[in-house]
Formats: structure tokens, sequence, C-alpha cells
């Protein structure tokens, strides 16, 4: 017995260089799928970076902003009986709100750090979903309620409502200040 292959009848070498590009115009073909999706990749790392970004610039210190400022002086402001204990219970609500979203963002972080770095990972599309939605409610109801709220009871001393401005304004303007300063030292 011999250990040469058995060809079979009417095989001949060229049919093996036939069959090779079989497989290698598969890849080539798989290859060609990829530039499109290389951007939605591209555009998912950017999303990532930027509500990572986002959060930590913005709305932390929204939140902080608001429970640091706008909360007290509403509440310092409203009337006591029935209005203060509407502040009190939406100021509540709001401040559980932020921790709530929070807190839900400390545990997606994470997963949208591998993303923003490329790599593969497994985010969960409820925990996204759910952050969403509650931060949208959340939203809703101080535009739609406390913040009119709000007006309304500050804008009934002018005083009040100037105070909250200008706090507001020095802890803006006194950070980019020091910047500036900072920057010709």
């Amino acid at each position: 017995m011999s250990n040469t292959p058995v060809t079979p009848p009417g095989h001949t070498p060229i049919d093996d260089f036939s069959q090779c590009h079989v497989g290698i115009i598969a890849h080539l073909n798989q290859l060609g799928e990829l530039p499109a999706l290389l951007e939605p990749a591209a555009r998912a790392r950017h999303i990532a970076a930027e509500t990572l970004q986002f959060f930590r610039d913005a709305v932390y210190e929204h939140h902080a902003e608001e429970e640091r400022e706008l909360f007290p002086a509403v509440l310092a402001s409203a009337v006591k009986g029935e209005e203060r204990d509407k502040v009190q219970s939406l100021v509540n609500t709001l401040t559980a709100e932020h921790r709530k979203v929070e807190t839900a963002w400390a545990k997606l972080e994470p997963k949208l750090k591998a993303v923003a770095k490329g790599h593969d990972t497994d985010v969960d599309v409820e925990q996204i979903n759910a952050l969403v939605k509650t931060y949208l409610a959340h939203a809703r109801l101080e535009e739609e309620v406390f913040l009119p709220l709000s007006q309304s009871i500050l804008s009934r001393n002018s005083n009040h409502l100037a105070a909250l401005g200008m706090s507001m304004h020095m802890r803006h303007a006194l950070p980019a200040v020091m910047q500036r300063f900072a920057s010709r030292i």
C-alpha cells in the first residue's frame, strides 16, 4: 500500500486552486462588510465617551447645584403650610430621583467605559432604557411642576430670585476666573 492520496477520477490540480478561491472569496466578502460595521462601532464609542464626560461634568453638578442652591432657596421662600409642604415633598422626590439616577449610572458607567475604549462588553440594554426613562420622567417633573412653582415662589420677592442668580453666577464665574489666573502663573 502506498501513502499517495487517491485522486478522484477527472480531478486535476487546477481544481485544488479553484477550491481555495471559494474560501478566499468568502473571507473577502466578509471583509467587504467591515466598513459598514465600523461606522456604528465608532459612533458607539463616541456616544459612550461623550456620555461619560457629560455625566461627570454636567449631570452630577446639576444635581448638586439644585440641592445646594435651588431647593433650599425655594424652601426658604415658600409660605409655611400647604405650599411649603408641597415644596418639601417635591424636593424629597427630586432628591431621591437624583440618587436613583446616580445609582443607575454607577452600575452602567463601567460598561460604557469599556465601550468608549472599543472593548467588547455586554451592555445591559434594559439598564440604559431604565436610566433614560427615569431621567426623562425626572426632568418632566422638574420642568412641568417644580420649576414653575419655584419661579412663582421666588418671584414674589425679587431679592430671593436675585440672590439665587448671584449665587449661581459666582459659583460658575469663580472657577473660570481661577482658571484664567492660574494660566497666567
